[in-house]
């Protein structure tokens, strides 16, 4: 909030009066300053102190601007509130007078995300219910979604044979496999060179998602557009003849709905809505993913059962499932839904859910998730203390739990133990973890997919630091592997550092890794660096 415009609105301070933050104490180096007589008052915080014994109780703008500006956690701002009574009480405050200046910070702060700005007053008031009432829980809500997926960050995605990077900018590159047009340039030749797609000028994209041949884009507007084999064509039809859009073109069955992330699994693909609402649009074999409409229905609809009250801030999908991370103001919680192979669904059997079913094993483990990741076979979670938990088929030590064992539940990664996780990436039989120091440690199948240094072609069952990337002496942020089932070729990965810079090692024969092999070369056991992206 402007502190000018806050000033001016307090039953205080008359609206021609300003405040120059750039004046409050004059800079004058290597001079010893007397303090005026109010700065020397009693410093008091605690409790229900009187009029003037805060200072910035005479200058709440003051506060507010730094509240603000510094882009406080919701727990901090809560803190503050349970602590001094200043930051508790009616701030009176536009555009709600008896807002304290926590919750004016943190109605400010929301207003500065994509999502919330094209919100109207009714769509705000409804997220802020659903939430438990609380701008500071909205604002929690928001952050959420945004640490799960990036949104509005940079963002590099290792999809089925082709790759797409999304920059901070809103302009999406795409390279690789383009048989069916999934880069969106126009044609169905592959290219191994990063290449701006152009006819998505003046439109800001915040989220991509990627399939077999296929991908999918989100604008900041909550647009979505397609390009590569058609998965949208009309409904009612019980044989369609799938098309090939080699440009971006916008979903019709989807502009009724704000959406803010994707998901694209095997027989199944889901779109999130910036209000918590769960879509999907294919039938997920004889689940249907959460609701019961015919096979061949293809519009959008939403999931039903316990999920339709409570608001969800990102999803995941793999072979035939959906991993959903629902908030609420407790905390976060994971619901799946869909075919329970290989105990994938995390409920303690292989039993399949048609509708979506909380795992409650978190809270036996006492762990609050933070952070989903669904691969093809088997699930992921980082927990807000940076434990990881994954589960499902244990195939190649891809769980990271010494055994290559189903895990019907939720399972601790005992071998990460000392590292504190903010970040991990399932994929078809392998795992990447990201730590909080910048550390990036992988398991599961060693075929060129592990990134470690002389090509580990046994199979880790624990976790291995991949000092490959340890080498670059930079800190990873993001990791991004390839899903795919059953594929003519093997994945590849993607890890990006603070700076911006992207390195990319796996398959690499149909130019998915944006590096030019050499003859006869088909993959890259090590990371490289990819030229021609701006990432930062």
């Amino acid at each position: 909030m402007d502190t000018t415009i806050a000033t001016a609105t307090s039953n205080d301070v008359s609206p021609a009066a300003t405040l120059q933050l750039h004046s409050i104490i004059p800079e004058i180096p290597d001079v010893a300053m007397e303090l005026p007589s109010f700065l020397s008052l009693k410093r008091q915080c605690l409790g229900n102190s009187a009029p003037g014994e805060f200072f910035l109780a005479s200058c709440p703008s003051i506060a507010l601007h730094v509240l603000t500006t510094c882009d406080l956690d919701p727990r901090d701002l809560a803190k503050l509130e349970a602590t001094c009574s200043f930051f508790r009480k009616p701030a009176n405050f536009s555009p709600d007078l008896e807002l304290s200046i926590s919750e004016v910070a943190a109605l400010d702060i929301c207003q500065k995300r994509a999502i919330f700005k094209r919100m109207g007053e009714e769509e705000r008031q409804e997220i802020k219910r659903k939430c438990g009432g609380s701008w500071k829980l909205v604002l929690s809500f928001l952050l959420s979604g945004e640490f799960g997926n990036r949104r509005e960050k940079s963002q590099p995605l290792a999809g089925p044979g082709h790759s797409i990077a999304v920059t901070s900018k809103g302009v999406v590159y795409s390279f690789g496999s383009n048989g069916s047009g999934q880069l969106g340039h126009g044609t169905v030749e592959d290219a191994w060179q990063p290449r701006p797609i152009t006819s998505l000028n003046g439109i800001r994209i915040i989220q991509a998602a990627l399939g077999a041949d296929r991908t999918m884009l989100i604008s900041d507007a909550g647009e979505v557009y397609a390009f590569g084999k058609d998965c949208f064509s009309d409904p009612g039809l019980v044989v369609q003849e799938t098309k090939v859009i080699t440009t971006p073109q916008r979903v019709k069955s989807l502009t009724e709905i704000f959406v803010v992330q994707a998901a694209i699994g095997y027989h199944c693909t889901a779109v999130l809505s910036r209000e918590g609402r769960v879509y999907t649009l294919s039938w997920g074999k004889d689940e249907r993913l959460g609701h019961g409409t015919d096979l061949n229905c293809l519009l959008p609809q939403p999931l039903l059962g316990a999920l339709e009250n409570v608001p969800v801030v990102q999803i995941a999908a793999g072979f035939c499932y959906l991993l959903a991370l629902a908030f609420q103001p407790t905390g976060m919680s994971v619901y799946s839904v869909g075919c329970g192979l290989g105990g994938k669904l995390g409920h303690g059997s292989t039993v399949s859910e048609k509708q979506p079913r909380l795992i409650e094993e978190f809270s036996l483990l006492k762990m609050e998730p933070v952070m989903i990741s669904a691969g093809a076979w088997h699930a992921a979670v980082v927990g807000r203390d940076g434990r990881v938990c994954t589960w499902g088929w244990g195939r190649y030590g891809c769980l990271g739990h010494g055994t290559e064992e189903f895990e019907l539940a939720p399972k601790v990664v005992e071998g990460l133990k000392d590292v504190k996780a903010v970040h991990v990436a399932a994929g078809e039989y392998n795992t990447f973890v990201v730590s909080d120091d910048g550390q990036v440690y992988s398991f599961g199948c060693g075929e060129a997919n592990l990134g470690q240094q002389g090509g580990v072609e046994e199979n880790t069952l624990t976790p291995k630091l991949v000092s490959s990337l340890k080498e670059i002496k930079e800190r990873v942020v993001h990791v991004s592997l390839t899903k795919s089932v059953s594929f003519p070729w093997t994945g590849h990965t993607f890890a990006m550092t603070e700076s911006g810079t992207l390195y990319a090692f796996g398959s690499g024969g149909r130019g998915q890794l944006g590096v030019k092999l050499g003859d006869n070369m088909m993959e890259r056991a090590e990371p490289a660096k990819v030229i021609g992206i701006d990432l930062s």
